[in-house]
């Protein structure tokens, strides 16, 4: 008798549809982790307790259970979805009002779905392509300790696309990479620096159409902000691999050395 009142399992893009809309509800009404229980007019702890599971079933889509793997027609589904309408911008708008599980679960899905194929193509690339300020909230993420490196994650994954990686490194945030390397907080500073080493030694073609352009000022910052600041050994030296591997990188190029 229980199977009969068993509600219909929810399709990939029937979650993506209603995580959107508590995403659009819950950016429209500020802070719900503040609102009270007992408040008729404003559920927002309803809310996000179901946001929170629709993300985490997101999640389990993508990447698979304990009790099986991803079904690719259902990831498909999800991210087709997904990029339909505004979905990223909302979640990552939103990612500063949940709870510290329901950022993590977030940050794996919006990695997750850099990758995923519709029809042999990453639309993922052609959304953030024609959305490009995301990037830029991204970016200076680095500058919320609460945010840094869930947003940090996302940008690397974002940046496995070569059109992406080419618009950080010929946008105005670039230089700011060697102050977010330069940050006290050490996750923070070793985050950071890991997305500069992504952009810098992924796509190698692009690194060496940027630093034909810009050699001059990033070497220079590279000497100044980096090598001369180094306040110990082991930091300096780990600056150093890090201007040879770039080096190696884009050896092609013309340079012999990053600095």
């Amino acid at each position: 008798m229980k199977g009969l009142f068993k509600s219909k399992p929810r399709t990939p893009a029937e979650l993506v549809r209603q995580t959107r809309d508590l995403l659009i509800y819950i950016d429209l009404n500020g802070n719900t982790r503040d609102a009270k229980r007992e408040d008729k007019q404003y559920h927002g702890l309803w809310q996000m307790a179901e946001l929170s599971k629709l993300i985490r079933e997101l999640k389990s889509i993508l990447y698979g259970n304990n009790e099986a793997e991803p079904v690719p027609e259902a990831c498909a589904q999800l991210t087709q979805e997904f990029f339909r309408e505004n979905t990223l911008r909302l979640l990552i708008t939103c990612l500063p009002k949940l709870n510290l599980e329901a950022r993590k679960d977030a940050t794996q899905v919006v990695a997750n779905l850099q990758r995923q194929q519709v029809h042999s193509r990453l639309i993922a690339s052609d959304y953030l392509e024609a959305n490009r300020d995301i990037l830029d909230t991204l970016i200076m993420g680095y500058e919320n300790m609460d945010l840094a490196l869930h947003y940090g994650a996302m940008l690397r994954e974002c940046i496995r696309h070569q059109c992406i990686a080419r618009y950080v490194l010929e946008s105005e945030y670039m230089r700011k990479f060697f102050d977010f390397i330069e940050l006290p907080n050490f996750d923070i500073a070793s985050d950071a620096s890991a997305t500069f080493k992504e952009l810098l030694t992924r796509h190698k073609s692009t690194v060496a159409e940027f630093l034909s352009k810009n050699y001059d000022w990033f070497c220079a910052d590279f000497n100044e902000k980096l090598l001369s600041s180094a306040t110990t050994s082991s930091q300096k030296t780990s600056y150093q691999a890090f201007g040879r591997d770039v080096t190696r990188s884009i050896k092609f190029c013309g340079y012999d050395a990053i600095c």
